[in-house]
């Protein structure tokens, strides 16, 4: 039986990736019909008390499906630059990598390299844009399918997919729905690609950009001096890293949720104005905040009911700064 020459080969793809937002793409191609020949992740590192080794979650998934896995410490150096080269790759997919992909390495596919990102470009470009977002009082977000090039989330957008974000969303739940949107943009455009139906790639435009700059824990220190209600959506942001903090009677707490009061006192900002079961209620530069889930150091977390059952035979608490 005369076979059938015409029939176009498989993408020979690579995957790039390192945390648990990149491995639920991983995830998606390795249920898929794509051949995935190779995985890029970043070297182990040291985690835990004791500081052994620790794999990436895409290298632990990785691993479990016997994909071949490589972990250059940079893509500028010759060897690892020739290693790529000698996968014969069409396509390099990067998704939260964590390293610079040059533009040597940016040509080596025949197809390129697409990048999974996780805002609606050109706002929100850089290595944070789940929390910023969130931050920032943004309503709707979404991710990005954008052919990389050499500049910082720059390339042009071959597919987009929007999301509303809640009122009561944190960085951990927006990070977990974008992944899951992340992966099904991914098998999307890599399917219209398939069936030659991909739409001609979005140059972003001038108009809009806007930068996340990576998140430290100095970041999420609590500014009384803001708003109540840019304080309160800094919270969710930062849930769970790296978790919003303040000094609370002389001890460092974190805090995990609050509640904006409307009502603005003449107090001087982060004064402690009522502790309740309800929550601690301190000034703001306009409005009140309620805190109602806190962690002391060493502790864990727990609510203001029970904050306000162990502190209740404390005086003098309503004087105290935070």
């Amino acid at each position: 039986m005369p076979t059938n020459s015409n029939k176009p080969k498989p993408l020979r793809i690579g995957f790039a990736g390192t945390p648990d937002f990149a491995a639920e793409s991983l995830q998606a191609l390795l249920q898929s019909k794509y051949q995935l020949v190779a995985v890029y992740t970043q070297p182990d590192r040291p985690a835990g008390r004791g500081r052994s080794l620790s794999m990436s979650p895409v290298k632990q998934l990785a691993e479990q499906h016997q994909v071949p896995v490589y972990q250059p410490q940079s893509l500028r150096d010759t060897d690892a630059i020739a290693e790529l080269k000698a996968l014969k790759l069409d396509l390099l997919i990067v998704v939260a990598y964590g390293l610079i992909l040059p533009q040597e390495v940016l040509n080596i596919p025949s197809m390129g390299c697409w990048n999974v990102h996780a805002s609606l470009l050109p706002r929100w470009r850089g290595a944070a844009p789940i929390q910023r977002a969130i931050q920032a009082g943004d309503q709707q977000t979404g991710v990005c399918i954008m052919q990389m090039d050499a500049g910082l989330d720059t390339g042009p957008v071959l597919h987009r997919i929007s999301t509303a974000i809640s009122a009561n969303e944190t960085g951990g739940s927006l990070h977990d729905r974008l992944a899951q949107l992340g992966s099904q943009a991914l098998l999307e455009t890599l399917s219209a690609a398939d069936r030659e139906k991909l739409a001609q790639a979005e140059i972003q435009p001038e108009q809009g950009i806007s930068y996340a700059h990576k998140l430290s824990k100095a970041d999420a220190q609590v500014d009384w001096h803001q708003p109540a209600e840019v304080i309160e959506r800094s919270i969710r942001a930062f849930d769970p890293w790296p978790v919003a903090w303040a000094m609370l009677d002389a001890e460092r707490i974190r805090i995990f949720s609050a509640q904006i009061i409307a009502t603005t006192s003449d107090s001087t900002p982060g004064t402690i104005l009522a502790i309740s079961e309800t929550g601690i209620r301190v000034a703001c530069g306009v409005g009140q905040l309620e805190i109602s889930c806190l962690q002391k150091a060493g502790g864990k977390k727990i609510s203001a009911a029970d904050y306000y059952n162990a502190s209740r035979q404390s005086a003098g608490k309503q004087q105290v700064k935070l």
